[in-house]
């Protein structure tokens, strides 16, 4: 009878220690790496570990899974591991922490008054593609407070083609104080009357 090599058992049990897991989210093996992310999220594990091991990851699939845990861990320390995350300088980051926000609305919901009022134009850039997410009412009180006083005209054409998607009429005094607020930007100009006129249409 021949014999018959058994595949190896990939299957490891949950890490006991912060040791164990850090040794495991170390290991050359992406799939080992990526068991141990998963186990992490059910609570073996901490925050700072997982967060250590993010920066450092060269793995896609790991860091999908890293940024998912964070979500599901739902910390105000994993929120925060997010929320640095679209501080980065990696646009690997900075895109798995949007995409991993965008499956949690209420995490959004919590977060984007402060990120739409953060001093870092790129990450008030970013909340506005986040506001996607959200119930259009809410989104477009803030989006029209943001336009009314944003000094940075992109993130102005950021907030105004998500209220183009999601406002109504009452967002058309705003866009006009936009308007004045930037009348030689023809980009912006542009945006603002493509809006009004979509906004100022019967809805049928």
């Amino acid at each position: 009878m021949p014999l018959i090599r058994k595949a190896p058992d990939t299957a490891l049990a949950p890490p006991t220690t912060e040791g164990d897991l850090a040794s495991r989210l170390a290991d050359p093996s992406p799939d080992v790496r990526w068991t141990a992310v998963r186990d992490a999220a059910t609570g073996h594990g901490s925050v700072a570990t997982l967060s250590r091991a993010l920066i450092h990851e060269g793995d896609a699939r790991v860091r999908e899974a890293i940024f998912t845990a964070l979500v599901k861990l739902a910390s105000s320390e994993s929120i925060d591991v997010l929320l640095q995350s679209l501080r980065s300088d990696e646009s690997h980051l900075r895109t798995g922490a949007m995409d991993a926000l965008r499956t949690a609305p209420a995490v959004i919901a919590v977060q984007l008054p402060l990120l739409l009022a953060d001093a870092d134009s790129d990450v008030r850039l970013l909340a506005c593609d986040l506001a996607r997410e959200l119930d259009g009412a809410v989104v477009q009180g803030l989006l029209c407070a943001l336009i009314d006083s944003d000094p940075q005209p992109n993130v102005c054409a950021a907030a105004i083609e998500v209220l183009t998607e999601i406002g109504d009429g009452e967002a058309l005094p705003s866009l006009a104080r936009c308007a004045d607020r930037f009348p030689d930007d023809p980009f912006l100009l542009f945006a603002i009357a493509a809006a009004s006129e979509r906004l100022s249409a019967p809805r049928g």
